[in-house]
């Protein structure tokens, strides 16, 4: 049997359960502009799989630049509660834990709506 770019091509773009546009690394030269269309215009992230298992993943421009600004605020609230518990101030460890819950509210509070975003 002959490899073709047709053969490749018809393998398309398979939408997972979570909602993210996946090709395969095999297919992705026969499906990068759909992909990437599918992201742009789709409005879902779109992931490059070997072996069945994402290697890489491909986000609409604004969702990356909140993810980054998203990240910046998180190392920010980090720095401030390994601060607050080097300091020796009986308040401190209060402010630790409560920084402590509020970042990891703040996580879950994050993969939930991402999950809403695309799979509703």
């Amino acid at each position: 049997m002959t490899y073709t770019l047709t053969m490749a091509a018809d393998q398309g773009i398979r939408i997972a359960e979570d909602g993210v546009a996946e090709v395969s690394m095999t297919d992705a030269r026969a499906n990068l502009t759909q992909l990437i269309r599918e992201v742009r215009y789709g409005g879902r992230p779109g992931a490059f799989t070997e072996r069945g298992k994402r290697s890489a993943y491909v986000v609409p421009p604004d969702f990356y630049e909140r993810a980054v600004r998203d990240r910046a605020t998180v190392a920010f609230l980090e720095r401030r509660a390994e601060e607050s518990e080097d300091d020796a101030k009986a308040p401190a460890p209060t402010n630790a834990r409560v920084l402590r819950e509020a970042l990891n509210a703040a996580a879950r509070f994050a993969v939930e709506a991402v999950r809403r975003v695309y799979l509703d």
